[in-house]
């Protein structure tokens, strides 16, 4: 199963980052975005990163500059030809993600898998916009992409099932290890346990029984998590997770999802987490 050139549309935190994970198994990286300085950004990042891992001893200067140089990126999708794969990565909006998935199957022939990085979106309503549906799967990467090891593989209604196997082979030489869901539901796994428990560490924020430090240092040493849940919301982004239980909570209508007002507050005052220097904590 020959891949070399992958595709990633959304140059944010978790789309930058599995671009460096592809670079960093040999393949090629395209990294697209709406504008050129979002691009750049990401790859400076990219780079940054790198730089310190050679400080430390971690990687030599070659092997980094061979990573970057299988990166590249743009603003136009259509500039691109030879790409073997395509994963979305951007804002979870299911709308922005249709027309993203609408110029992507015009662009590229139908033996181009298209995935998905969603959290929450359907992926049936996704490749509803696709005249090529069986090519369509979701590919849940976790953040940080580079580090974490787990790639949920969702299919939608109409998904091949060799683009599920196509999809299992590319996680693998990812160096990930692949869960296949059996069926399509919001969320996946992990994303669905979790997204009741952060909300309820937020409830007893908002209801002031105690402040985050208190509440993630609790969850850590009394159910021995790595880390605490109202910085695991701040490292994956306020607005993700109140873009996923609201997801959650039309889907099933289960009160365990819906989320706490104080998620839209912050939201609106742009206190999205670590990407902007404050969410629950300041950074």
């Amino acid at each position: 199963m020959e891949f070399k050139k992958i595709m990633v549309v959304g140059a944010g935190t978790m789309g930058h980052g599995i671009a460096q994970a592809c670079a960093q198994q040999g393949f090629e990286a395209v990294l697209i975005d709406m504008e050129r300085s979002l691009v750049d950004k990401a790859i400076a990042r990219i780079k940054t990163g790198l730089d310190k891992r050679v400080e430390k001893g971690k990687m030599t200067a070659e092997e980094a500059d061979a990573i970057m140089s299988r990166i590249s990126g743009g603003t136009e999708i259509e500039a691109y030809e030879g790409v073997d794969f395509v994963i979305e990565a951007v804002v979870e909006d299911v709308e922005v993600k249709k027309q993203v998935f609408a110029r992507l199957d015009r662009h590229f022939g139908p033996e181009v898998i298209l995935a998905t990085n969603t959290t929450a979106c359907s992926i049936s309503e996704i490749a509803g916009a696709t005249r090529e549906k069986g090519r369509v799967v979701g590919m849940h990467f976790f953040n940080p992409p580079v580090v974490m090891k787990l790639v949920e593989i969702i299919p939608g209604l109409d998904t091949a099932p060799e683009t599920v196997e196509k999809t299992r082979a590319l996680a693998e030489m990812l160096g990930k290890t692949p869960i296949v869901t059996k069926i399509e539901s919001p969320a996946g796994i992990v994303s669905r346990v979790l997204a009741a428990l952060l909300n309820e560490a937020v409830n007893v924020y908002s209801e002031g029984v105690a402040d985050p430090t208190e509440i993630d240092t609790a969850m850590k040493l009394g159910a021995n998590l790595p880390m605490g849940p109202l910085e695991l919301i701040d490292m994956i982004g306020v607005d993700i997770h109140l873009a996923k239980t609201e997801t959650l909570y039309r889907e099933f209508g289960d009160p365990r999802y819906r989320p706490p007002y104080i998620l839209k507050k912050m939201v609106r005052a742009g206190h999205l987490g670590r990407k902007t220097g404050r969410g629950f904590y300041k950074y």
